[in-house]
């Protein structure tokens, strides 16, 4: 009987820590070479650790949130015999009735949400007077003749005047409601408790991510809106006359197509700055991330190549990364290597807003929903299919200029979408 003290492997791409996202095992489960035991974070991704052996669970090294270090010991298993994997092994004689752990990392436990109850409140004292039955509820004069007017009994009526004292306010709030019980309004209670969340694993990458962006680069944003009319006549065209295994499209496969052209016109938008060596790369190939909503958190899967890729193929690609990020299957390749970003709003809409740059690139797109818009053409109002863009972009290499440009180019390709292809 043997204890082998697994190591958190080298991930490879630089990476020299990782988080703890989840544990596919507990102590004194026994697994297989190659179960599934460990699933960590990255700066890059996240990477589902396998066993390197056959054995026991003897101890685990950190809850979820906790950061290690590659090298340092994460697991330890009991083996059988000598371990085949290649990780190192602490072998321990079988007489050895009381074997020397590993030396353990104190993990950092992260606390589960736990809702803190708040002090009850202390209830206040009411203005409002309780009349005994019979008692004749206090009103001035003209509150009383409007009220026989009105057919109200002021006994129905909750006084908010100094000792419970009717007013004239009083009594539009019982018209208002129409009852007495509607016009006192439902009960509510005061609620007190809170409920800490942890900010770990993608979320706590996400934070840092955005923080870094948002406090290293001057962003400013241009707004534009786009007729898409025509664009909508071509995109029902071509799903209703689409072959067999050709992806229903949507506007993004448009966009995209579109980008190829206006990135491709103003490479000074299609870069990568690292701002540490004080150097811009500008990229002939144009690799668009797509920002994708999932339930563990936004990730931006890369369709890459989008420059010799048709508006099928497009579509295809775009579904296959972005499906792959929501199922947890996407791998380092897939979610890696951007030179612009796009991050659509779709159904959630919205008049605008300001995406933060996907550092270390220069700028983001951001695509909202089309709405039918009464708009003026040739002096007469008409409906039209209008599409608003937002863009961000980082002023210490973009212009102003140059960011109009982009969008301006981009706009003139969506709303004459047949030179998209051209």
């Amino acid at each position: 009987m043997g204890i082998f003290a697994f190591k958190l492997p080298d991930i490879g791409e630089g990476v020299v820590e990782g988080e703890v996202v989840e544990w596919m095992v507990s102590v004194g489960d026994s697994v297989k070479e190659d179960d599934p035991i460990l699933s960590v974070m990255t700066d890059k991704a996240t990477v589902e650790i396998p066993s390197p052996t056959d054995g026991t669970v003897k101890s685990l090294v950190g809850e979820p949130g906790t950061v290690l270090a590659v090298g340092q010991v994460c697991i330890e298993f009991e083996t059988d015999g000598e371990s085949s994997s290649p990780a190192p092994v602490e072998e321990i004689a079988d007489e050895v009735t009381e074997p020397e752990p590993a030396p353990e990392v104190e993990p950092e436990v992260t606390p589960e949400p736990v809702v803190k109850p708040a002090p009850a409140p202390v209830a206040k004292p009411t203005s409002v007077a309780v009349e005994a039955p019979g008692a004749r509820a206090l009103a001035s004069p003209a509150v009383r003749q409007r009220a026989r007017e009105s057919g109200i009994e002021l006994s129905t009526v909750a006084g908010s005047g100094p000792a419970g004292r009717i007013t004239h306010a009083d009594l539009d709030s019982w018209k208002e409601a129409g009852s007495p019980v509607a016009a006192a309004g439902p009960s509510r209670t005061a609620l007190s408790g809170v409920t800490e969340v942890p900010v770990i694993g993608l979320r706590r990458k996400i934070a840092e991510s955005m923080t870094a962006s948002y406090t290293t680069i001057p962003h400013f944003s241009y707004f534009e809106e786009v007729d898409i009319t025509d664009l909508e006549t071509l995109r029902v065209h071509l799903n209703a006359s689409r072959k067999e295994g050709q992806p229903k499209l949507t506007y993004l496969p448009f966009i995209m197509q579109g980008l190829v052209r206006a990135l491709g016109e103003n490479p000074v938008c299609n870069a990568l700055y690292d701002d540490e060596k004080g150097v811009v790369s500008r990229h002939e190939a144009i690799h668009l991330g797509i920002a994708t909503q999932t339930d563990r958190g936004l990730y931006v899967p890369v369709v890459k190549h989008v420059e010799a890729q048709d508006i099928w193929s497009s579509a295809s690609e775009m579904q296959r990364v972005s499906q792959a990020a929501r199922d947890g299957t996407a791998g380092l390749e897939e979610l890696t290597g951007s030179t612009f970003t796009i991050t659509s709003l779709g159904r959630m809409g919205g008049l605008g807003a300001t995406p933060i740059i996907n550092k270390p690139e220069v700028g983001i797109l951001g695509v909202h929903n089309a709405v039918d818009t009464p708009v003026v053409r040739n002096g007469q109002i008409v409906i039209r299919k209008m599409l608003r863009l937002s863009s961000s972009w980082d002023h210490r290499v973009v212009d102003g200029w140059d960011g109009a440009v982009l969008v301006q180019r981009l706009k003139t390709l969506l709303e004459n979408p047949a030179t998209i292809f051209m």
